[in-house]
């Protein structure tokens, strides 16, 4: 079973467009919830779990950031060698958790970071994502793409070694906008951070490229 966690990130329910643009063999192996971390609190997910997405950042939209039963829950699933896809702004899912801080290769950093961090920030305007000279076997299952205006994100920090597998170009510089990295037991994080708006969340090459992620996450040993 995926677990996916998603906030209505200000209203425009990017997780929720996306699970309902996934093929149906996709969604019927998902359990979905938005603004709801019951599942993460009651480590009800642990059960069965073979991939966790999310698509949130805690605390933000006037929702509670999960707290200290899922902490635990989330870092048994992570030690247990766990794979995660982190989509949009979901480096911050876990802001709170000074651990979670430190995995995640590429972190967007709130204001108020409690590390003082400067805060990162997103442009809005039209970009490409471009694949990038990468060995790593999950490059040449995506598809670059042009994309309609939407927030960019830039100016994360680096806690942890990534590869990147997609970028933009545009005015303000080269960015990463998808990428991996190891947690410290093993399992791997993908970040797709294309994705605010309902146009860009439902885009077909957006979703194809989700999709990849996801089978690349769920069965490595045939990639």
């Amino acid at each position: 079973m995926f677990y996916f966690l998603a906030d209505n990130h200000y209203d425009t329910h990017p997780g929720r467009v996306i699970f309902e643009h996934l093929p149906e063999n996709i969604r019927n192996r998902t359990n979905f919830a938005e603004d709801d971390w019951q599942l993460l609190e009651s480590g009800k997910f642990l059960n069965d779990c073979e991939l966790l997405i999310l698509n949130m950042i805690g605390g933000s939209c006037n929702i509670p950031h999960p707290d200290g039963n899922a902490e635990k829950f989330v870092l048994r699933y992570l030690e247990n060698g766990g794979n995660v896809l982190l989509l949009h702004g979901a480096s911050a899912a876990f802001w709170q958790w000074p651990w979670w801080r430190r995995i995640v290769g590429l972190r967007w950093v709130r204001p108020g970071d409690p590390d003082q961090v400067s805060p990162s920030c997103h442009p809005v305007k039209p970009y490409t994502l471009r694949k990038c000279k990468c060995r790593h076997l999950l490059t040449g299952k995506l598809t670059g793409v042009t994309l309609p205006a939407d927030e960019i994100y830039i100016d994360l920090e680096q806690v942890s070694p990534v590869e990147v597998l997609m970028d933009t170009f545009i005015g303000e510089g080269v960015f990463p906008q998808c990428f991996v990295c190891r947690t410290p037991w093993g399992g791997e994080m993908v970040h797709h951070l294309a994705g605010h708006s309902p146009e860009v969340n439902s885009h077909p090459t957006v979703i194809a490229n989700i999709c990849a992620i996801i089978e690349y996450l769920t069965y490595p040993c045939q990639n």
